[in-house]
C-alpha cells in the first residue's frame, strides 16, 4: 500500500458552494461535517445553512464563515479518506487546516476543536480591517519593501510568497510592488491572518485553548508553523496553538520536510486545488517519486472518478501513472 500523506488547505482555499455536493450524497461526509455544526448549537445551524444557500447571511470570505467551514470540510475529507481503509502515514495543514490535522492525529476531540474555531474566528471577527496577498517573488527578495504591520504571512513556494497585514498598509505595499513591475494578487481574505495585527488576541486564545485536554498526536502532523513534526509537548502547549493567528505558515519548508522523509502520495484532502498546485512545483513530485492528487475534481474529472483513482493508488490497484 502506498504512503498517503494529507494536505489541508487553509485560508484563501474557501469559494461558494465549497465541496456542498458530497453533503446528504456520501454519508461519512455528511456525518463528519455534522459532528462540527452540532458541536455548535445555533450557531453551526446558521452556519450550516450559510454554506448550502445560495443567499447566505455572511459572504464566504468572513471570517466566521470561511474558517470554520474550510476546518470542518477539511475534517470530513480525512474522515472519508479514512473510511477507504486508508490510515495516512503523515499530516500537513496549512494554517486552519493544522487545526484539522490535530484533531485527525487525536490531539482534539472533534466537538473542543469545533468549539475553539468557533471562539477564535468570533473575536477576530472585531480585529483591524486587513488582508493578504499573494507574490510571485521569495520571501527573502521582498524583504526590504517591508515594515511595519505588513508582514510575510506564509511561504508557499520558493517564488510564492503571502503578505499580510491591516489596510490600508497593505494596499500601499502592494502599490509598491506593481509600480515594480512585481506580480501580486489578493487572496480571499477580510482579516490580515498571520500577522502582528492580530497579536491583541492570542492571550485570550491562549486561555480558551487552556481549558480543553490535548494529547499526543497518534500520527506524525508536520507543522506548517516549525516546518518541523509536531512535537509531543508542542501538541500539549496551549501557547502553542494560540500563537498561529500571528505566526507565518512556512508550507513549503514543512513540504520539503515531509518529502525528505520519504515518498508519499499527497491527497489534498480540502476544497479546491491551492495546495495541490504548490506541491506540483516539488522536484520529489515533478521526478514522480511522489505523487499528489486532489479529491477536488477538475473541470474534466467527477468526482467519483477521482475518489476511485486515489483509493486504487493508495492501495497499490491503480496504476501510480494516473496521477498527473
Amino acid at each position: 500500500m502506498r504512503s498517503v500523506a494529507l494536505l489541508l488547505p487553509g485560508q484563501g482555499a474557501q469559494y461558494a458552494g465549497m465541496s456542498t455536493d458530497l453533503y446528504g450524497e456520501v454519508e461519512v461526509f455528511t456525518t463528519a461535517m455534522d459532528e462540527v455544526f452540532d458541536a455548535l448549537g445555533p450557531d453551526g445551524d446558521q452556519l450550516r445553512a450559510d454554506w448550502l444557500s445560495d443567499s447566505p447571511s455572511l459572504p464566504i470570505d468572513h471570517v466566521i464563515r470561511s474558517q470554520p467551514l474550510l476546518f470542518a470540510i477539511d475534517y470530513a475529507y480525512g474522515t472519508l479518506v479514512r473510511s477507504w481503509g486508508v490510515e495516512p502515514a503523515a499530516l500537513l495543514g496549512h494554517s486552519i487546516g493544522e487545526m484539522a490535522a490535530a484533531v485527525l492525529a487525536g490531539v482534539f476531540t472533534i466537538g473542543d476543536a469545533s468549539r475553539l474555531v468557533w471562539t477564535r474566528m468570533s473575536g477576530l471577527a472585531d480585529a483591524v480591517p486587513g488582508g493578504m496577498i499573494a507574490v510571485a517573488q521569495s520571501a527573502q527578495s521582498l524583504a526590504p519593501l517591508l515594515g511595519g504591520q505588513v508582514v510575510v504571512g506564509a511561504v508557499n513556494a520558493p517564488r510564492q510568497t503571502i503578505l499580510a497585514g491591516p489596510r490600508p498598509e497593505l494596499d500601499s505595499v502592494a502599490a509598491e510592488l506593481t509600480a515594480r513591475g512585481i506580480t501580486c494578487r489578493p487572496v480571499a481574505s477580510l482579516t490580515p491572518f498571520h500577522s502582528p495585527a492580530l497579536a491583541g488576541f492570542v492571550a485570550a486564545d491562549r486561555r480558551q485553548f487552556a481549558t480543553v485536554p490535548m494529547r499526543a498526536p497518534a500520527m506524525p502532523i508536520y507543522s506548517c508553523y516549525t516546518a518541523a513534526v509536531l512535537r509531543p509537548d508542542q501538541a500539549v502547549d496551549p501557547g502553542y496553538w494560540a500563537s498561529h493567528p500571528v505566526a507565518t505558515v512556512r508550507f513549503w519548508p514543512a513540504l520539503e520536510t515531509l518529502l525528505a522523509s520519504g515518498d508519499y502520495l499527497l491527497l489534498e484532502a480540502g476544497p479546491g486545488r491551492s495546495l495541490t498546485t504548490l506541491a506540483r512545483r516539488h522536484p520529489a513530485v515533478r521526478s514522480g517519486r511522489s505523487q499528489v492528487l486532489a479529491l477536488t475534481p477538475d473541470p474534466h474529472q467527477s468526482r467519483s472518478e477521482i475518489f476511485t483513482i486515489a483509493q486504487g493508488i493508495a492501495s497499490g490497484t491503480h496504476p501510480r501513472e494516473a496521477v498527473t
